[in-house]
């Protein structure tokens, strides 16, 4: 595996899939730290809202279309509002059960946001991390 991140934050409300992913992503240690949300709202202020403390900014975001409250579609708005130096700093990766052709040409609005299907595997890990770090 290329290079370990410092962060990697997970968001999807099925938390037996955030199980599954933030087990597979410790058993295959690209992160010092794992954070999981169940909720979008939440996640987009610890990520990049107004009482942001000392942590670094998460590298890698993993965040689900279809949730309830604010959905991965929202999710992304807000964060292309983000200014280009903060988005920079954070690869956003949809990961997702929908192949959906509409939803992956709304995702594809979105400059340098990753795609993938659900479910995350070590070989789609391997894949992102060669080609975003």
């Amino acid at each position: 595996m290329p290079k370990k991140l410092r962060n990697i934050v997970l968001v999807d409300d099925n938390e037996t899939t955030s199980f599954l992913n933030n087990r597979l992503l410790n058993r295959l240690g690209v992160a010092d730290t794992i954070h999981t949300f169940t909720q979008a709202e939440p996640a987009y202020e610890f990520l990049w809202g107004a009482s942001r403390g000392g942590e670094a900014i998460p590298e890698l975001v993993f965040v689900d279309l279809k949730m309830p409250g604010i959905d991965g579609f929202e999710f992304l708005r807000m964060y292309d509002r983000l200014p280009a130096d903060i988005k920079q700093q954070t690869v956003l990766t949809v990961l997702t059960t929908s192949m959906h052709a509409a939803d992956t040409a709304r995702v594809a609005q979105y400059e340098g946001v990753e795609y993938l299907a659900k479910p995350l595997t070590e070989e789609k890990m391997q894949k992102l991390l060669e080609k975003r770090f």
